[in-house]
């Protein structure tokens, strides 16, 4: 079987398809990646052939550098809809000779999305988020400058979908791409338990495979507890808030150690005190699995990967598409929100490390989608998906 697989440059869409990837090669497939040379590495290691994308990016002003910059929707799509059109002469010509039996692509990538459809091909969403229809979708609480982003941006984003057409690319609007429909194959890396209005979504086409992640055993707490902070991997410049962390537990009995991202210099905050750690970058599985809290933007690769270790969660998250992880998470019982008055006050973020740390209806919570979480399907299910759908 051939598949050819596509994503966007994002860690958080990046990492789950590592592990079902890597299943589909040891069972024979052939995989081709079309990503970015960051992850050239670790898609390579799955025993994918890699094929770069990242001179296909379109260039970027810095008008819309400030945008995404700001993870707008509107400026994501149309650098989006940009890159289809500098990738379609390479990927056609893939099609036309290496003849794949199915396309997955990330809910996100566009180009992924309409190869698809240009070229008549089986499809298989891989989707990193909630899977979102008219019900789910109200757990996205969008800003009013979210909103306001998305609607000024559709006649912008129509625009390109126009030039996209002598290509062979015939979509009507943004929003047919955008969305996924109700009977799209689509992987989702969560478990019915966790994702919102499940009960509306068609086992036929969705399968909930849980976080798709290398197996990595809790470790028995021991001594002091470590609390864990970390915003991910693009809204991480927050110094502000990495000082107030750092001053609430100079005077406590606890390690922690902020993971700030490759962005952000460390050395910004002054001298640490004595039980505080600060690292760009961390093996998350591995600090998780040491950790008693973890207090986290609430994307869902870090939820879920907290929340499959069994580590209580203070959700402190800075989008819509974070905050209706938080507001799930919160519902299942393995987390707490953080008030965002918390991230500046000390005092305030002294008792809610303190609180959740003591509260055992929380640790019970997270110890109970532990085991909802690795009771999935996990990789396996999702490649079956694949396999199905290929045939």
């Amino acid at each position: 079987m051939r598949i050819l697989w596509f994503c966007i440059p994002a860690y958080g869409h990046t990492n789950p398809t590592i592990e079902v990837v890597r299943e589909l090669v040891r069972r024979g497939h052939e995989v081709r990646y079309y990503s970015f040379e960051e992850f050239r590495a670790r898609i390579e290691d799955t025993g994918a052939a890699f094929i770069p994308c990242d001179s296909f990016l379109p260039p970027v002003d810095a008008k819309a550098e400030r945008r995404l910059r700001k993870v707008s929707t509107t400026e994501m799509s149309i650098q989006s809809f940009k890159t289809v059109a500098n990738l379609d002469p390479v990927i056609s010509q893939d099609v036309a000779s290496w003849c794949p039996n199915v396309v997955v692509s990330d809910s996100a990538c566009f180009w992924g999305k309409l190869t698809a459809i240009k070229h008549d091909l089986p499809l298989v969403c891989s989707t990193t988020t909630f899977a979102f229809n008219e019900r789910s979708s109200k757990y996205m609480e969008h800003s009013a400058a979210e909103l306001a982003d998305m609607l000024l941006g559709l006649p912008r984003m129509n625009r390109e979908i126009r030039k996209l057409r002598p290509l062979g690319y015939h979509v009507k609007s943004a929003l047919d791409i955008v969305r996924n429909k109700p009977d799209d194959y689509t992987i989702v890396y969560t478990s019915r338990t966790l994702q919102p209005c499940a009960e509306t979504f068609d086992e036929t086409y969705y399968r909930f495979v849980g976080p798709s992640v290398r197996d990595v055993a809790p470790r028995q707490k021991s001594g002091r507890p470590l609390v864990y902070v970390s915003l991910g991997t693009v809204i991480n410049d927050r110094p502000g808030f990495y000082r107030t962390c750092m001053t609430t537990v100079q005077d406590m009995p606890i390690d922690l150690l902020i993971s700030c991202g490759k962005a952000f210099d460390p050395a910004q905050l002054g001298e640490l005190p004595p039980n505080v750690r600060v690292e760009p970058y961390v093996d998350q599985m591995d600090v998780l699995s040491r950790a008693s809290l973890f207090v986290t933007h609430c994307g869902m690769n870090s939820a879920s990967e907290g929340m499959y270790m069994g580590v209580p969660l203070l959700l402190f998250p800075l989008t819509a598409e974070q905050r209706a992880v938080a507001r799930r998470v919160a519902e299942v019982g393995a987390g707490v929100p953080l008030d965002e008055s918390a991230a500046h006050d000390p005092a305030q973020l002294h008792q809610a490390i303190l609180s959740a740390l003591q509260d055992e209806a929380l640790q019970s919570g997270a110890a109970r989608m532990r085991d909802d979480l690795r009771s999935c399907a996990g990789p396996s299910g999702a490649a079956d998906l694949v396999e199905q759908v290929a045939r």
